[in-house]
C-alpha cells in the first residue's frame, strides 16, 4: 500500500490506492467496480482505519492486516488458474487421447499411444480430432474463469487502441526475439509434425494441396493463437493486475511456457508471452496480444516449410529468411521508439505492497493446485523428451 504520510494516514483503502491510470475511462471505472464487491472473492479489496481494532475471542483486540488479505486473495485466484491449467492437461494428455482410443475401437482410423504427442491415421480424421480436442482444452478453462471470476467484459478485455504504433513495435519485437530464441530449432515441435505428417502422406503432391492440411494450418494460426490469448491475456491477467502489471506479466507468461509441456517450446513462448502481455498493456488493446500470436505462429510456419524443402541451398534460403526478418524487425522497433509520440506515457500500473514481489512470486507458486500442475507439466515435458 502507498506509504506516504504514514504519520497521518489513518486509513488505508487498496481499491482507491491503485494506480487506473494506464486505461480507458471506461476500463478503469468497470475495474474498480469490480473490486469493490465485497462478496467477490478474488478481488483484493482490503479497507481499514489504522485507529480501530477488532475484538477476536482468544486474541483480544486486532487489527487486520493487510497483507494477510492480499495473500489470501493471491491463493484463491491461484486456485483458479491451477483447475483451469489442471484441465488444459488433463484434455490434452488423458481425455483427448481417451477419445481417440474409443474412436479406434469404433473403427474411426486414427491412432495414438499416451506417451506420443502424434497422431495416425487418415488426415481427415486427424484434422478433425485435433481441432476439436484444442477447442476443448482451450475453452473449457476460459470458460470456468469467466464464470468463476465473474469479470465485468470491458475488464475482461482490453478493447481501446489507445497507441497503435504499440502495436507495429509489438510484432516486431516478437519476431525479433523469435528469431535469436529459437535457433537452431526455429519451429515448435508440433508445428514440424503435423507438416511432416502431410508431406508424407503424398511425396508428389504440396501439403498445400490437400483441404486439410489448409484447414488445420488456418485453425492453428489463427483460431489456436486468438484463443489462447483469451485464456492468458483475459480475465486472469486482469485479476493478476490487481497487485501489479509486473506480476501479471510474470504469472501468465510462465503459465503459458507451461502448458506448452515441452522444454524445447518453452523458452519462445515464455519471450513472446511476454511481449504479447506488455505490447497489450502499451497500446492499451488485447488485439495487440492477438496479433503478437498470430504473427508468431506464422513464423513458426514459414521456418518449417523452408526446413522441409528438399532444395540443396535450404539451409542458405532458411538463414538468409531468419536474418531479414531479424533485420526488419530490428529496424522497426527501432523506427516505431523513435517516431511516437508518448514516449513519457506510463504504461504499467503502479503497486506499492506490503509484500515484495518476490514473495508474491513465491507464494503464488506454492500455493494449490498451481504448484502441482507446473509439476505435472514439467514431468510431461521431461516424459516427452524420454519418448
Amino acid at each position: 500500500m502507498n506509504s506516504e504520510n504514514d504519520t497521518e494516514k489513518t486509513t488505508i483503502d487498496v481499491v482507491e490506492e491503485f494506480d487506473y491510470s494506464t486505461q480507458n475511462e471506461n476500463y478503469n471505472s468497470s475495474f474498480r467496480k469490480w473490486r469493490k464487491n465485497k462478496n467477490n472473492p478474488f478481488a483484493f479489496n482490503f479497507s481499514v482505519n489504522k485507529k480501530e481494532s477488532v475484538f477476536i475471542d482468544g486474541k483480544g483486540f486486532v487489527n487486520d492486516s493487510p497483507a494477510k488479505s492480499e495473500l489470501e486473495t493471491i491463493s484463491r485466484i491461484f486456485f483458479i488458474i491451477g483447475s483451469a491449467m489442471l484441465m488444459w492437461v488433463a484434455i490434452d494428455n488423458i481425455i483427448g487421447k481417451m477419445i481417440i482410443y474409443v474412436l479406434d475401437f469404433m473403427g474411426v482410423n486414427i491412432h495414438t499411444t499416451f506417451f506420443s504427442t502424434s497422431c495416425y491415421g487418415g488426415s481427415i480424421e486427424i484434422v478433425t480430432a485435433m481441432i476439436v480436442i484444442t477447442l476443448v482444452k482451450i475453452y473449457i478453462p476460459v470458460l470456468y474463469i469467466h464464470k468463476k471470476l465473474k469479470m465485468p467484459f470491458c475488464v475482461e478485455f482490453m478493447s481501446t487502441m489507445n497507441h497503435p504504433t504499440e502495436l507495429i513495435s509489438a510484432i516486431a519485437m516478437s519476431l525479433a526475439v523469435c528469431t535469436i530464441a529459437s535457433i537452431p530449432d526455429a519451429y515448435s515441435s508440433s508445428a514440424n509434425e503435423i507438416y511432416s505428417y502431410f508431406k508424407s502422406i503424398n511425396a508428389d503432391m504440396s501439403v498445400w494441396g490437400q483441404t486439410e492440411y489448409v484447414i488445420y494450418t488456418i485453425f492453428d494460426v489463427i483460431i489456436v493463437s486468438v484463443s489462447t490469448e483469451i485464456l492468458f491475456r483475459g480475465a486472469v491477467f486482469s485479476a493478476l493486475r490487481q497487485f501489479g502489471d509486473v506480476f501479471a506479466v510474470i504469472i501468465t507468461s510462465v503459465s503459458a511456457a507451461l502448458l506448452t509441456q515441452n522444454f524445447q517450446d518453452m523458452p519462445t513462448m515464455l519471450f513472446i508471452s511476454v511481449i504479447a502481455s506488455v505490447g497489450m498493456l502499451k497500446s492499451g488493446s488485447i488485439f495487440t496480444a492477438f496479433a503478437v500470436s498470430t504473427v508468431f505462429k506464422m513464423y513458426q510456419l514459414t521456418i518449417v516449410i523452408i526446413e522441409s524443402g528438399n532444395s540443396d541451398n535450404m539451409c542458405f534460403v532458411r538463414n538468409l529468411v531468419m536474418m531479414i526478418i531479424f533485420t526488419v524487425s530490428i529496424v522497426t522497433t527501432f523506427a516505431v521508439n523513435i517516431v511516437k509520440k508518448h514516449k513519457n506515457k506510463k504504461y504499467f500500473a503502479v503497486y506499492n505492497s506490503e509484500i515484495s514481489l518476490k514473495e508474491r512470486l513465491i507464494h503464488s507458486f506454492k500455493s494449490f493446485p498451481f504448484a502441482e500442475v507446473t509439476a505435472v507439466c514439467l514431468i510431461s515435458a521431461l516424459i516427452k523428451i524420454i519418448y
